[in-house]
């Protein structure tokens, strides 16, 4: 098969899983995105979490051009990406029982505040504690996973739950179980997974709508511009004192 019609097929497959997301779920998107707005008109702050490849979309969320201010990323360490040795390491700390409850009451998250917490299979116990526990201190949760992974997969925390058990809201991803979007008889294993480009664009789109609500009650939405634009550190320096209250990855 021609390399670059590979291409054009992970881009089809990436594409229709984003129709699905529109089509199926944007309800869902727009409710997130009143949350978050909510979260933010009442003081509160954000924060996202994800391990492992789940943290690029987290990660995506916070300091970022266009993005809110407010957005602070959770982060537990050893399973922030794949820069920790050796690389299986981050994988087998989603499977610790009580890491996530140790992270958070470490953390600055108070009642009131809201956790944006990423896992593709949903089944490990670090997220599934991570959303639990937050609940448990009052804390709103928003999960984006695939709901696919709770009827084929089998839960790895104690409870045999799953992330989108315990979740004031769930987005799904419609990402098959496995990820991978593409196969050839020539390759032996699925291959091309889709669910960064899938989850970051979910979770884009409900800042967009949180954004669009806050204008809508008259207020500023505390938004970032480039650097790389003229004025833009300016206006960066602005937002980051006004909400630096709420703002964690400045200390």
């Amino acid at each position: 098969m021609d390399d670059g019609r590979l291409g054009e097929r992970f881009l089809d497959a990436a594409i229709g899983l984003l129709q699905r997301v529109r089509d199926e779920d944007g309800e869902a998107v727009a409710a997130a995105g009143e949350m978050i707005a909510d979260t933010v008109a009442d003081g509160g702050r954000l924060f996202a979490f994800g391990a492992g490849h789940s943290s690029l979309p987290a990660q995506d969320l916070v300091y970022r051009a266009g993005g809110l201010a407010l957005m602070n990323l959770l982060a537990v360490p050893g399973t922030v990406g794949v820069d920790v040795l050796p690389a299986t390491l981050g994988s087998a700390l989603e499977r610790v029982d009580g890491l996530a409850t140790a992270v958070l009451d470490t953390s600055p998250l108070r009642a009131g505040d809201l956790l944006v917490v990423i896992s593709l299979s949903g089944r490990n116990a670090l997220p599934v504690e991570m959303a639990a526990h937050a609940r448990e201190r009052g804390v709103k949760v928003i999960g984006v996973t695939s709901v696919a992974y709770a009827t084929q997969t089998t839960s790895r925390h104690s409870s045999g739950t799953f992330l989108k058990d315990h979740c004031d809201l769930v987005l799904d991803s419609k990402i098959a179980v496995g990820d991978a979007t593409l196969t050839l008889d020539t390759i032996p294993a699925p291959f091309a997974p889709a669910s960064t480009v899938v989850t970051s664009a979910i979770l884009q789109s409900v800042m967009a709508t949180a954004a669009a609500s806050l204008a809508d009650r008259g207020i500023d939405p505390p938004l970032l511009r480039s650097g790389n634009v003229d004025g833009g550190l300016d206006w960066n320096d602005r937002v980051m004192r006004e909400y630096g209250d709420r703002i964690f990855y400045l200390r």
